[in-house]
């Protein structure tokens, strides 16, 4: 059963939020793909570094990513609620009222270029301002936390709350919370064994398509993504990674990655000729940079769990099997360039080819 509520399910006001809230994520999927993807592609380029481009063996749900940490490679983590998180989870997501998003805590960290001028309204989304606020907070240690204003019930106006937002809840409380609503277990994660607790472990990172013991932003965002299944609400969960040069989102949709993907002459010809769209048109709406006859464009994978991952229809205890794969490819798309409204995705398989 799904923690959220679908639309049928809410009342008027609810369908309301949603429709405001997913228009927002909309808007921010831009943003966070800019953040991740192109400006990192550009900080490589500013140092004459070349880009190390995912391989698309990488993107297999079960692949093993290149212990390697690129420095002009943008990281970041952030969660965007569709509700109030409340108090009560303040033990193990961390925010308050000294990390709350407020002139004199934004001026006191030092982490954050800010100047002595603070316009309160550009911490909202619907602000002219909000791209450029977010930005600056990005590179901050931790999480950013974007949920609705607790302070006006009445009205759906969302806003960048709190920052340096640590995730403190144990991996083995997630693996552990995750297997019991799979009926892996009936309580406790060791009541199996020590082997069946780490198979389960490891398969709490392949559930998010993440390389087991995935570390830093990456493991933050999961187990994050798994403890915000308590709060009755939509969550998206974002992160800009160094190590898979990817950004990973997570939402009640499922995992999925996005990253830079370079295309030959050839390749454009052949693959705009496949799609009915003009290599013209196709350059033009979907080309991150061009150089030296390949073009970079965004290539996103969205990832679907298989029936191992799925609650058992009887709802009865079963026993791990860890060589079945909990997550498949379930979709391949050249996406458009951030800003491009008229264009849609467009399939391209290429991670098993």
């Amino acid at each position: 059963m799904a923690y959220w509520s679908i639309r049928e399910e809410l009342s008027l006001a609810d369908r309301i939020r949603r429709s405001y809230y997913e228009l927002l994520r909309d808007n921010l999927d831009q943003q966070m793909i800019r953040s991740a993807l192109i400006d990192s592609y550009y900080n490589f380029k500013s140092r004459n570094i070349p880009y190390p481009f995912v391989e698309k063996r990488e993107l297999k749900p079960r692949a093993r990513i290149p212990d390697v940490e690129y420095d002009c490679q943008n990281v970041f983590l952030v969660i965007f609620m569709e509700d109030v998180i409340p108090a009560a989870h303040k033990k193990y997501i961390r925010f308050f009222d000294d990390n709350k998003t407020t002139k004199t805590n934004l001026l006191s960290s030092k982490s954050v270029p800010l100047s002595t001028t603070f316009d309160r309204a550009q911490k909202y989304l619907e602000s002219v301002q909000f791209d450029d606020f977010i930005k600056s907070l990005l590179p901050v240690d931790y999480a950013l936390l974007i949920q609705r204003d607790p302070s006006i019930r009445s009205v759906n106006r969302y806003e960048l709350t709190h920052f340096h937002v640590r995730i403190d809840w144990p991996i083995a409380d997630a693996a552990e919370d995750l297997a019991r609503s799979l009926r892996y277990i009936s309580k406790d994660l060791y009541e199996k064994g020590d082997k069946y607790a780490e198979d389960i472990q490891k398969k709490f990172f392949e559930y998010y398509s993440l390389p087991a013991m995935a570390g830093g932003r990456r493991t933050a965002a999961i187990v994050a993504a798994q403890y915000l299944k308590r709060i009755p609400c939509i969550t998206t969960v974002y992160a800009g990674s160094c190590e898979s040069r990817a950004l990973i989102r997570i939402s009640e949709r499922g995992a999925s990655k996005v990253v830079l993907m370079p295309l030959t002459e050839e390749e454009i010809f052949q693959f705009s000729e496949s799609s009915g769209i003009s290599a013209r048109s196709f350059k033009k709406n979907y080309m991150v940079d061009y150089s030296e006859n390949t073009g970079v464009f965004l290539f996103q994978a969205t990832y679907s769990s298989t029936s191992p991952a799925r609650p058992p229809d009887d709802g009865k205890i079963r026993e791990l099997k860890p060589d079945l794969s909990w997550v498949s490819v379930g979709g391949q798309h050249i996406i458009p360039r951030p800003g491009v409204g008229q264009f849609a995705p467009l399939p391209l398989n290429v991670i098993y080819s």
